[in-house]
């Protein structure tokens, strides 16, 4: 059979989404996949407003290819221009070759419309690529600088208005973050926060109107608290370089127009000969192949399809209807290669999202579940990283939450800081330190028994960890002998009292007639007795430091059964027991030295923390040392970073594994 080839346009959520379900589904299928996209990596869109206000650092909406797709060995990756399509012969043309195809997906996404608005091209910011929001939050950053020097209190003020055009959720996100971050650049460039005008124009009555009315309300009183200024039902007419004017003649002074006020499909697709619709949207059937060229089997998708689910009401421009093309473009043509019915289209949308700023939103769930503040900014977290999930990205969602929970500054994120909070972790060595030595300390009684420390000769004999039976509570069958021994050397508390009384009872036996000794061995057993109640209420006694005189409290008393008969599987008997045991105290030396040397000490805190948890099920740890855990928490924080091997080697591991797994990345992938 011959390899059938598909080629996918545009490394956007469409073509992301589709090229990773056809290297799926098609796996074992003699298929060749081909992504080509100007860029080396996948941009995500929805977080664009983030880079262009200062929250996050701008590789953070950045996701190379290579990482997306180094696993897939039916997916090639090309970084080049599309310059046209020769649908006769199904060959794709870029600036630096071409590309023939049994099945094509154009998913080059949109651009945004300005509706022919004089200067919007020349003076006005759009938001629609990453390019987009770099030039933007430069722009700012250095008006802010300006204006902090401007001694014309008139041109301050120009100069720190801001004024968004268009109230959809871009938009309103965007003027979120300039809500967020003008305390920090009127911080930096020694200016009053109510030095700042935000504004945001709307040529509608109403804003948000993905929304409901209600929900958008709550954004609106938001904004207004805030100190927002909404300008409804005033389209712009004009732009220039130091204003913008409204129908009805209001001039408003500003050096910063942002355009979000609409989108249209990708011009570089006007060419290609295909039916377009309103916004140069290319027109697709239910199966989103490209009207006319059915038998062509070239599929459109996601901002760039014109597909009427419902009388003249085309699929939304907005990412879940992205996704659902694509997904119905790659299941036609699964249906096509595998010879199977085809499935149209059918939308599932399961709600919409805006956040105004890092801490604040709005959210509406399947026309049912309306949620804001904090609710709908966790819920916008949980669907970005559920969008890490589909595409089988967990580098990436882990990349997701270090920049928005634990890499944030100024408090930008949904914990308001305290996630996030910049500390120097040079403090914590001491800790650390401690720590190891508290592990070495605790290994090295296990290994010496009763040996001397100073005589290694002497380690490893009575009372250590590598002679007798297990100290494991879980073990069982052992001669009577050994499990008395053992019992002996754990202390037992009645055992104890037991001996006492034989030894005082014999004592006396030797000294006076029998019945003497029989009421001295009586009173010695019961006073044997109340010495062990004594001890064993002493062993009763709860505290979370060592209090002189009293027996610690254990944490959990009898391990579970649960617990026992899952150990009694792994350890079946003495010998493999006692493997364990050495192991153990082996393992609690490394992982001591490791916490000293500062080596893997996430890891090795994170790992303390099981070996507690397990110690605590087994009934052989007690409350007073259960600082074991919040210390081992506390290291988690990279001290091992400031003065430790992690220094080096954490560094040293990320970038071999990394080239080893996800290969190396490039700024250009090319078809060689």
């Amino acid at each position: 059979m011959t390899t059938q080839k598909i080629v996918v346009v545009g490394a956007g959520y469409a073509g992301v989404s589709a090229t990773k379900l056809l290297s799926k589904k098609l796996k074992k299928a003699d298929v060749e996949i081909t992504l080509i996209d100007r860029h080396s990596y996948h941009t995500m869109m929805t977080e664009l407003h983030e880079v262009a206000g200062g929250r996050v650092e701008p590789t953070a909406i950045q996701y190379d290819l290579q990482r997306l797709f180094c696993r897939r060995k039916n997916v090639k990756l090309v970084t080049d221009t599309v310059t046209g399509i020769d649908k006769e012969n199904k060959v794709v043309r870029t600036a630096l070759g071409t590309y023939p195809f049994d099945h094509l997906i154009l998913g080059m996404g949109g651009e945004p419309n300005d509706f022919g608005t004089p200067g919007v091209k020349e003076h006005g910011f759009t938001l629609w690529s990453f390019e987009d929001a770099l030039r933007l939050r430069e722009h700012i950053e250095a008006t802010v600088q300006k204006a902090a020097l401007e001694p014309d209190a008139n041109l301050r003020k120009q100069m720190l208005t801001f004024v968004v055009c268009g109230s959809g959720f871009t938009g309103i996100e965007m003027v979120g973050e300039l809500i967020d971050w003008k305390d920090r650049l009127a911080k930096d460039y020694k200016l009053n926060k109510d030095d700042f005008t935000l504004m945001v124009v709307e040529a509608l009555p109403t804003i948000l109107n993905m929304l409901t009315r209600n929900d958008a309300a709550k954004a609106e009183r938001y904004l207004a608290k805030k100190n927002v200024e909404l300008v409804l039902s005033s389209p712009i007419i004009e732009v220039d370089a130091d204003h913008i004017v409204l129908k009805g003649g209001r001039k408003i002074p500003t050096n910063t127009l942002i355009w979000t006020a609409g989108v249209k499909s990708n011009s570089d697709a006007a060419d290609f000969g295909l039916e377009a619709a309103r916004g140069n949207r290319l027109v697709a059937n239910q199966y989103m192949q490209a009207k006319g060229y059915e038998d062509k089997n070239i599929y459109i998708v996601g901002d760039q399809v014109y597909f009427e689910e419902f009388e003249h009401t085309p699929t939304p421009q907005i990412v879940q209807a992205a996704e659902q093309t694509a997904h119905a473009a790659a299941g036609s043509i699964i249906a096509d290669i595998k010879k199977t019915d085809k499935h149209p289209f059918k939308s599932n949308y399961q709600g919409f999202m805006v956040s105004i700023g890092a801490k604040w939103g709005v959210a509406n769930l399947f026309d049912k579940i309306h949620l804001s503040g904090f609710l709908a900014i966790i819920m916008k977290h949980i669907v970005n990283l559920k969008y890490f999930f589909d595409i089988r990205s967990g580098y990436y969602m882990f990349q997701y939450l270090m920049h928005e929970f634990f890499h944030i500054k100024d408090d930008r994120n949904v914990a308001r800081g305290h996630s996030s909070r910049y500390g120097n972790v040079l403090w914590s060595v001491p800790l650390r330190i401690f720590y190891g030595l508290v592990w070495l300390v605790e290994a090295g009684k296990k290994i010496i028994g009763n040996g001397e420390i100073l005589k290694p000769s002497t380690w490893f004999g009575e009372g250590s960890w590598f002679t007798g039976n297990s100290v494991f509570p879980w073990t069982w069958g052992y001669p009577a002998a050994d499990a008395a021994a053992t019992t002996a050397s754990s202390s037992d508390v009645t055992s104890g009292a037991s001996t006492l009384a034989s030894t005082v009872a014999s004592t006396v036996a030797s000294s006076a007639d029998v019945t003497s000794a029989a009421s001295a061995a009586t009173t010695a057993s019961s006073g044997a007795s109340d010495a062990a109640a004594t001890t064993v209420t002493n062993v009763a006694h709860f505290g979370l430091s060592y209090a002189y005189g009293e027996q610690p409290m254990v944490v959990i008393e009898k391990s579970p059964n649960w617990f026992t008969k899952m150990m009694q599987f792994i350890m079946p008997n003495q010998d493999v027991a006692m493997f364990f045991q050495k192991f153990m105290t082996i393992f609690e030396v490394l992982l001591a030295l490791a916490l000293i040397a500062g080596l893997f000490t996430w890891l090795s805190s994170a790992t303390t923390i099981v070996l507690v948890i397990a110690f605590c099920m087994s009934g052989m740890f007690y409350w007073v040392n259960i600082w074991f855990v919040p210390v081992a928490f506390a290291l988690m924080n990279g001290s091992g970073r400031a003065v430790g091997l992690d220094k080096w080697v954490v560094p040293f591991l990320q970038r071999t594994l990394g080239r080893w797994w996800y290969g190396t990345e490039r700024s250009l992938y090319q078809d060689k």
